[in-house]
């Protein structure tokens, strides 16, 4: 049962802070309340999204990214939550007393199965790359293709298509060249509710290069995807911030805190020592390895080339085609890359599957 305490914050702390405890409860909302717990706002993980694509300084207290105005129900009306929460898209309603304090939450996953979707469902094609050697993870992938080193009790590649058929995705392409027969065998044995076709690579292509063979299969956006990575995320309404946005790329990104242990000195040209930082922190959007892509970038990819999907953003930046970003929270996004990241997504999914 959910401790009340650990979703509620003071409006003095920082947008950074709130970016870190919203990551640790995983609850999506964090609750703003006085000193006598009467709320002031809410603050949900797309109020932190929006921060964080208008570049804004994240030192900076929660109240300038709080909804003052929010949903809330009052003691005994908790049953109309669930229809409130449906008809706004919300995925939690405060629950408060006379005095506006604050009594509980009432939590969309607490209440019923499956996800919350504002943008309806959204059946457009989903390309994994699953090509590669894995070699970051020797010695799991001399006995197996990276994309079926287990997660718990299944192959993260078959995780990463359970999450998009959550949201009603049924087509499906895997690109294959490493132990390629492996993957397909398994595949084929598996009771299947959706549609794959393998794409077989007669020479390694990188994770742009093969989208050369798809050509003739792709003239809708589409999803690209690594296939050692799980993004917990609404992926409708990642597609529909795409199609608003008129981007024709994509890139899901995580916002990355980084410590630095020591003290930092900057110099002038002279070597004299002209600032110190003690311990500094630093925040940069990473690439996660997932992309929404319009079909017509795929003339710019060189045929029969190694060739990597960051070459094609970094044309279509040169280019000025309008490349996007969506970001998501840092424990949102799970990479299983490294031998140590593949051991935390391992603890984090068996965590979630108690």
């Amino acid at each position: 049962m959910l401790d009340i305490k650990s979703i509620i914050i003071s409006d003095e702390i920082s947008i950074k802070e709130a970016m870190f405890k919203i990551d640790k409860t995983s609850k999506k909302i964090l609750i703003v309340a006085d000193d006598d717990n009467r709320v002031l706002g809410v603050i949900t993980d797309g109020d932190l999204r929006r921060w964080i694509l208008k570049n804004g300084d994240l030192n900076k207290d929660v109240s300038h990214i709080m909804n003052t105005n929010p949903t809330l129900v009052r003691i005994g009306e908790e049953d109309r939550a669930l229809s409130i929460m449906k008809s706004k898209f919300i995925d939690a309603i405060p629950v408060v007393d006379q005095d506006n304090k604050v009594v509980s939450v009432v939590l969309w996953n607490d209440k019923t199965s499956g996800t919350l979707n504002k943008f309806g469902e959204i059946d457009i094609p989903i390309i994994i790359m699953a090509g590669g050697k894995g070699t970051r993870l020797y010695p799991y992938t001399k006995i197996l293709p990276k994309p079926l080193v287990p997660i718990g009790d299944t192959p993260i590649v078959e995780r990463i298509i359970n999450r998009f058929l959550l949201f009603g995705v049924k087509n499906f392409f895997m690109t294959v060249n490493y132990k390629k027969n492996m993957i397909k065998s398994y595949f084929n044995d598996l009771k299947k509710e959706y549609n794959l076709e393998f794409i077989e690579e007669e020479k390694p292509l990188g994770t742009g290069g093969s989208l050369t063979l798809l050509k003739q299969n792709l003239n809708t956006t589409f999803f690209l995807s690594n296939c050692d990575i799980l993004i917990e995320a609404n992926y409708s309404d990642i597609y529909n911030y795409h199609k608003k946005n008129k981007n024709k790329i994509t890139m899901i990104t995580s916002l990355k805190n980084f410590k630095i242990p020591y003290g930092v000195i900057e110099i002038d040209e002279l070597g004299l020592i002209t600032t110190t930082k003690e311990k500094p922190e630093y925040n940069y959007l990473v690439n996660t390895g997932m992309y929404l892509i319009e079909p017509e970038l795929i003339e710019l990819i060189p045929k029969d080339q190694f060739f990597n999907i960051t070459e094609l953003v970094d044309i279509c930046i040169a280019k000025k085609i309008k490349v996007g970003t969506y970001p998501v929270s840092e424990n949102s996004w799970l990479d299983m890359g490294q031998i140590d990241e593949m051991n935390k997504m391992i603890d984090v999914l068996h965590r979630e599957d108690d």
